[in-house]
């Protein structure tokens, strides 16, 4: 009966991801983030929805412990969770995370068919919210840490991009990488690469807004593909993600001009199963089965080193591609951070 309850809860959980989606989209944890208590018929005039939807839906998120009951009729959104579903400049926010995980179980039946066959599943296979909720669950770590700790623990990096450097940011998505970096050192110039063409289109579209689109640029394209000569090459969370992630790593080599360095950005985990069997281990080894694995088998040699390979495996990568120095230089519950150098 224990695991019966466990399964259960899980069912709780499956539903409330989508109902924290809803929140986000309609934006009803924001109309509440105020800390007040609220009505379900107030918050139904603030946020123009319907107030027998509203009622049930602050029922099920005070059931789940995202709001508390004030009263009788009451809902309050406590101060932790407004800045953890509401604030995206937080490292804490994970709202992105819901509108990700969401987005991968959608293929849930195209997945079944691919656990039969053996075949992989690109993420641009995926559904459309799949690139917005994983930049919004990524971005708020990089706010935080990339151009504060990440990159100054490096060895050497941070001069060189403060005097003028040229950079490359491999996998950038939605450009949210590329962006922050170009905002922190402006006497440097970036180069965002992804496979992905409508990603490509976002990110320059968001580059301009920011307005660093004068020193970067976006292309579409492998990693393979990347020509120039650059003092930083970085890879957030897709370096697992490649068919071929020894052929890479061997390609930006070459491409490291004398004394760059790589920036390995990799989900946290520990070497072996046992050290991940965790909560953040459970969220990553099923991202891992719906995204990353499935990316991996999509592509060329299809290593498919999973969200979970742990700093022994990249090590192997790293230095079995030509990198005599790999060194941890920080992390954080979500990240390990690495700096690779030839």
């Amino acid at each position: 009966m224990d695991f019966v309850f466990k399964a259960v809860g899980d069912f709780g959980a499956m539903l409330n991801g989508s109902l924290a989606v809803i929140g986000d989209k309609l934006g009803l944890y924001k109309a509440m983030a105020d800390g007040k208590p609220v009505t379900a018929a107030e918050l139904a005039a603030r946020t123009g929805t319907a107030e027998r939807y509203i009622r049930e839906w602050l029922s099920a998120q005070a059931a789940a412990g995202y709001v508390e009951l004030s009263g009788d009729d009451r809902f309050v959104l406590p101060a932790e969770q407004a800045v953890a579903l509401t604030d995206e400049n937080s490292p804490a926010c994970v709202i992105g995370g819901f509108e990700l995980m969401l987005a991968a179980v959608r293929s849930t039946d195209r997945l079944a068919g691919a656990f039969r066959s053996g075949e992989g599943v690109g993420w641009h296979e995926h559904h459309e919210d799949l690139f917005e909720g994983c930049e919004r669950f990524f971005r708020p770590g990089y706010n935080a840490y990339l151009a504060g700790s990440w990159i100054p623990a490096m060895d050497g990096v941070e001069a060189t991009l403060k005097a003028g450097g040229r950079v490359a940011d491999i996998g950038c998505g939605l450009g949210a990488s590329t962006i922050i970096m170009a905002a922190a050192y402006p006497r440097s110039t970036f180069v965002g690469t992804d496979y992905h063409a409508g990603s490509v289109e976002t990110a320059r579209q968001r580059a301009a807004e920011a307005g660093v689109a004068n020193r970067t640029r976006f292309e579409t394209g492998p990693a393979k593909d990347l020509e120039g000569s650059y003092d930083l090459i970085c890879l957030f969370d897709c370096l697992h993600d490649m068919g071929d992630p020894a052929g890479v790593l061997t390609h930006l080599r070459s491409r490291l001009a004398h004394g760059g360095s790589l920036l390995i950005v990799e989900p946290f985990a520990g070497d072996s199963v046992r050290d991940n069997l965790n909560p953040v281990g459970a969220v990553y080894y099923g991202a891992s089965t719906f995204l990353c694995t499935p990316n991996s088998l999509s592509q060329e040699v299809g290593t498919a080193l999973g969200a979970q390979a742990g700093e022994r495996r990249l090590r192997e990568v790293a230095t079995g591609a030509g990198f005599s120095q790999f060194r941890r230089v920080a992390e954080t519950p979500f990240n390990l951070v690495f700096q690779a150098t030839p």
